[in-house]
Parts: C-alpha cells; sequence; structure tokens
C-alpha cells in the first residue's frame, strides 16, 4: 500500500513536470520571437469635436486628424505607450498584453491617413524568451534614453531596458535596479509613466517616474526620479479624479502628463497636464495647467499613449494613442495635435 502511494505521487509529479514543461513550451510556440508583418486597417478621423466638426482649437491644442485603427492579427490592440521618432512617421509602441508594435505613419497634406510597414513580436526577456510567458506582459510605459529604450511593467513593478537601435524586436530585456518602494505600489495602479530628459533640459539622463493612481498620505501620484542607485521622491498633485496614465518630455524644460478619468456616470475623459521639469525635486508636490480636457463628446477613447516630435517646419506635434483592452466596444486611436500656445 505504501509503495503504490509512493509509485503513485512519483507518477503525479511527473505528470505535472510534465505539464509544466509542456505549458511553457506552448507558450512559446504561440508567442514566436520573430517578428510578424501585420496589416493595419485606418479610418480617418477628420474632425476631434462630435458636435461641432469644424472646430480644431482645443485649449492649446489644434487638432491635425486621426485615425480608428484595426487588424485581423489576434495580438493587435491594448496600446499601452508611443514612442514616435524624429522624422515624426516611425514608431515604436507597446501594447499591454507584451508585445512590440513598430510600423510608420502615412500622411496627406499633414494629415495622418494610414499605417504602413506593420510588425510585432513579443518581448523578451534577457533568457530569449518572452515576459509574458513569465507573467511579465503588463508593459505600459515606454521611453528612450541615451538609445536605449525602457519598458515598464506594472503588477511586477520592473523597469526593463532594452536595445532596440540593435537587435530590433528582438531586443533582449535587462531589467534595471528599482527602488524598495516600487514593491508597496498599488496593484495595477503603478508604472504608468516613465520619461527621460534629453540634454539640455533638468534632470538629463535620468529617468522620471509618475504612478497611476498609488498615492501618497496626502492622495497625491507618488512619482522618483531615478538615477543609477541615486533616488528622488517627489509627489504630482492629484485633481479632478484624474489619473495619470502615460508622460513624455516637451523639450526642454516641461514634463506632459497624459490622464484620464472614468465614471459609470460621465463615461471617460482625458487630460493632458504640463508641469515644469525644473519644479520637481526632492520632497516637491509639482501641479501644472492642463493643455486640453475632453470627454465623450469628442473622439476619445481609454487613451493610454503620448509622444512628441517637431516637423519640418518647426512645429510641436502630440501624439496620442489609446488602449482598446483588448475589447470589441473600445477603439485604438491615433490622434494628432499641434502645440500652439507655447
Amino acid at each position: 500500500m505504501i509503495f503504490n502511494r509512493r509509485r503513485l505521487l512519483a507518477g503525479g509529479a511527473l505528470l505535472a513536470a510534465a505539464l509544466v514543461a509542456g505549458s511553457f513550451a506552448l507558450a512559446e510556440l504561440l508567442y514566436s520571437p520573430a517578428p510578424t508583418r501585420i496589416a493595419i486597417q485606418a479610418t480617418p478621423i477628420t474632425a476631434f469635436d462630435n458636435r461641432e466638426p469644424a472646430q480644431t482649437r482645443f485649449g492649446l491644442l489644434e487638432f491635425r486628424g486621426g485615425l480608428a485603427l484595426t487588424s485581423n492579427d489576434k495580438a493587435f490592440g491594448g496600446i499601452s505607450g508611443i514612442r514616435v521618432e524624429p522624422d515624426g512617421s516611425h514608431f515604436l509602441a507597446v501594447t499591454d498584453k507584451g508585445s512590440w508594435l513598430r510600423g510608420r505613419i502615412v500622411y496627406d497634406d499633414g494629415k495622418p491617413v494610414g499605417i504602413a510597414d506593420a510588425e510585432m513580436a513579443p518581448i523578451l526577456g534577457a533568457d530569449g524568451k518572452p515576459l509574458a510567458a513569465r507573467g511579465w506582459y503588463d508593459t505600459e510605459s515606454l521611453t528612450e534614453r541615451d538609445g536605449k529604450f525602457y519598458i515598464g511593467i506594472e503588477r511586477v513593478e520592473q523597469i526593463v531596458r532594452f536595445d532596440v537601435r540593435r537587435d530590433g524586436l528582438k531586443a533582449r530585456g535587462e531589467p534595471i535596479a528599482v527602488p524598495p518602494d516600487f514593491k508597496t505600489f498599488a496593484r495595477n495602479k503603478s508604472l504608468e509613466c516613465l520619461a527621460a530628459p534629453p540634454k539640455g533640459s533638468a534632470h538629463a539622463g535620468k529617468l522620471i517616474v509618475v504612478t497611476e493612481e498609488s498615492l501618497d498620505a496626502a492622495g497625491n501620484h507618488r512619482s522618483f526620479v531615478l538615477d543609477g542607485d541615486r533616488v528622488e521622491r517627489f509627489s504630482v498633485k492629484r485633481s479632478g479624479d484624474f489619473d495619470v496614465s502615460d508622460c513624455t518630455i516637451l523639450p526642454p524644460a516641461d514634463l506632459l502628463l497624459l490622464e484620464r478619468h472614468y465614471s459609470p456616470a460621465r463615461g471617460v475623459a482625458m487630460r493632458i497636464r504640463r508641469v515644469p521639469l525644473a519644479g520637481i525635486k526632492a520632497g516637491a508636490l509639482v501641479d501644472g495647467e492642463p493643455l486640453i480636457v475632453a470627454d465623450l463628446a469628442y473622439q476619445i477613447d481609454n487613451m493610454e499613449g503620448i509622444a512628441v516630435h517637431r516637423n519640418a517646419r518647426g512645429e510641436t506635434i502630440l501624439t496620442l494613442v489609446s488602449d482598446d483592452n483588448f475589447s470589441v466596444i473600445q477603439r485604438n486611436l491615433l490622434l494628432q495635435f499641434t502645440l500652439v500656445g507655447e
């Protein structure tokens, strides 16, 4: 009886090990590391205000145009962070299921009309396996510093560095050291904002982190400046029940915060705030004036990504993207605005 029980336990252990190994093998099969070309269909958005289609000025921004994006590829969707190259066309994005999305924005007379050369690939860890296979899939923020790309991953509260310039979408991630504070973040309400001020800006060469809704004792967004082993802690004023969903640098002096609000009564809303980089110091509480505030009377959705570039005419262009949460009732949008109130 004892012998049979041992055999049963041993057999069960082997079966469990086989199932675990099989699940990892299946994950690797489903998430082939090779980049895959995909087709993205783009429906132009010619008016931002649903009530006044002719209006183009909204706060300190002027609407240039937008796209509603769809694809038959099952990996497409959930766009949560984006970086637009200086040429204003090529972009790199991440999705909140652990994928890269790369492509080119097509323009007609300065307005976005389509997406070309699109490809996707799983975001890889240091071992060459998809991060999603180990549960590191909630990739929410993206920035570039010194030619390397950094991704913030919620739930596991990690920041991972990639040499995409050298290795393309096959780049392997290297986790960087983060403060122990990160372990105390509210689950799924943390690393939505990563920004790297360029040379000539305050905090150049450092990483700025602002949490989505991991709040301090006063109810404000816990925030950090990371400089190797050195950490400065500050707070961003929370107001109007808006939570941070992404950020970027407006060179040379400002941090732009993309924020969203949701309630069953009002639905979804978005806001962009401009925060002076010079005000970010240890122990500081920083705030900034809105560039724009919009709700469902406008062409928005769950806006989660923001990027800035300057075009050949010297105009400052903001590109926003939304996360559809892989839901049939939400949309992946790409919207562009010109900053006209500088």
